[in-house]
């Protein structure tokens, strides 16, 4: 559910200084920040537009649209297309770990959602077959989804499966994550080789990601096997790098 805009309030802003040496845009953002860091805009808030807000505030589009954007860079704040500004959870910094996004969400105290494009069953190509150890042309699971937190897409997941997983259903996914679907059904995750990249998002990716055609996101691939070493899912992953980000641990040797 879309919540309605919710300006801020007015006193927030009464101590602007419109002479000193500190960016009216940066007091600005640092107002809105607190508001949000001290619950009072609460996760989801949709903010004012821009133009109301300088109105009402007596400050120009460019220095609004610039906290803004501060706000944005920081995660804090989301821009949605056809919704507006919302308030979100801090940015996911997802450990490079064995573990789904689902369980990654759901451990920060974010609500995970799922949106299913795509479940079917194809025959396997030669680099797929090659990929999850299967027969060229075997049955396996293909699944595109888009997996949002507190309402906001987050990333779009596309995963293949061998034989034995296509007959999870639809249901089970729309639920649940991937991974503890998998774990139900007596699998255990040992070990994944993965890549980590970026490029440019696809006009669909823009879409569904609600950012901008031809804007950045992060990806990862994503091969996991069980503790016989069989292939049990390969992943091919794009994420928005506003909300989300890789942690490594590194060791010297």
């Amino acid at each position: 559910m879309v919540q309605p805009e919710k300006p801020l309030p007015q006193e927030l802003f009464m101590d602007l200084d419109h002479s000193g040496p500190v960016p009216l845009y940066f007091q600005v953002a640092t107002r809105i920040e607190k508001a949000i860091v001290d619950g009072e805009l609460p996760a989801g808030s949709r903010l004012e537009n821009e133009i109301a807000l300088g109105e009402r505030l007596g400050l120009s589009r460019p220095t609004v649209r610039r906290a803004i954007q501060d706000l944005v860079d920081k995660g804090l704040l989301v821009r949605r297309r056809g919704i507006g500004t919302q308030v979100v959870h801090g940015p996911v910094t997802r450990k490079v770990e064995l573990t789904s996004l689902y369980d990654d969400l759901a451990s920060t105290g974010q609500q995970p959602a799922t949106l299913l494009l795509l479940h079917e069953v194809i025959p396997a190509d030669a680099r797929l077959a090659e990929v999850l150890g299967v027969e060229l042309g075997a049955d396996i699971l293909h699944l595109r989804r888009v997996r949002s937190a507190d309402e906001v897409p987050v990333a779009v997941l596309e995963n293949y499966l061998p034989t034995d997983f296509t007959d999870i259903s639809e249901e089970d996914l729309t639920m649940h994550g991937l991974y503890q679907v998998m774990r139900s059904r007596g699998t255990t995750m040992r070990v994944a080789r993965q890549r980590i990249g970026a490029r440019r998002a696809t006009a669909e990716e823009g879409t569904l990601l609600e950012i901008d055609d031809g804007g950045p996101v992060l990806t990862m691939d994503r091969t996991a096997y069980d503790n016989s070493g069989r292939a049990v899912e390969f992943g091919h992953h794009c994420y928005r790098p506003d909300l989300y980000s890789f942690e490594i641990t590194l060791v010297d040797k």
